[in-house]
């Protein structure tokens, strides 16, 4: 039997709607870990499953081979130029995979060329685990784009985003 720490190469990420009953099981498991750890959290029900939709929006979904969902994250537009990345999870069974960098990973090269020029995120202060992630791909920490966020549990990040150059239709370089 492959255990996942030997199995690491074979997991997957797929783009789902929002509203999948995978999708929803990891959101849900998600704010139940928030409500354990921080007496609040948004419910991941309350948002408009459209807001993940392409061309503004992905979401995403680990599995390991043919098993269940098993980490998911999604981004969404706020406005022209900004988007914000949301429901980043790995369940417990799945930590220590590196999954969280492969889904910011991939969800940080949809956007590009979508004409965002800032990524904003949130996070918990005890979620160690996501701010040394997020820390790691460059986000900074900015004051709260949320109306009425508490400063002792919530932590706002930021990240520009670096467009793609495109190259020169005839010497192929980048303008």
């Amino acid at each position: 039997m492959t255990s996942l720490l030997q199995a690491t190469s074979q997991w997957t990420l797929t783009a789902v709607p929002y509203g999948t009953v995978d999708a929803r099981a990891l959101t849900r498991a998600l704010h139940q870990e928030q409500l354990a750890t921080y007496g609040s959290a948004d419910d991941p029900e309350a948002t408009d499953c459209a807001e993940f939709d392409a061309p503004h929006g992905q979401f995403l979904l680990a599995r390991l081979g043919d098993g269940p969902a098993l980490a998911c994250g999604g981004w969404r537009t706020l406005s022209p130029s900004t988007a914000e990345i949301k429901r980043m999870y790995v369940a417990p069974a799945a930590r220590g995979q590196r999954l969280g960098r492969r889904i910011l990973a991939a969800l940080e090269q949809d956007l590009l060329g979508r004409g965002h020029i800032e990524v904003l995120l949130e996070t918990g202060v005890h979620n160690i685990a996501a701010l040394a992630l997020y820390a790691a791909f460059g986000y900074a920490p900015v004051r709260s784009y949320v109306p009425g966020r508490n400063p002792d549990i919530n932590r706002a990040l930021k990240k520009a985003v670096l467009q793609p150059v495109a190259p020169h239709p005839l010497t192929g370089l980048p303008t």
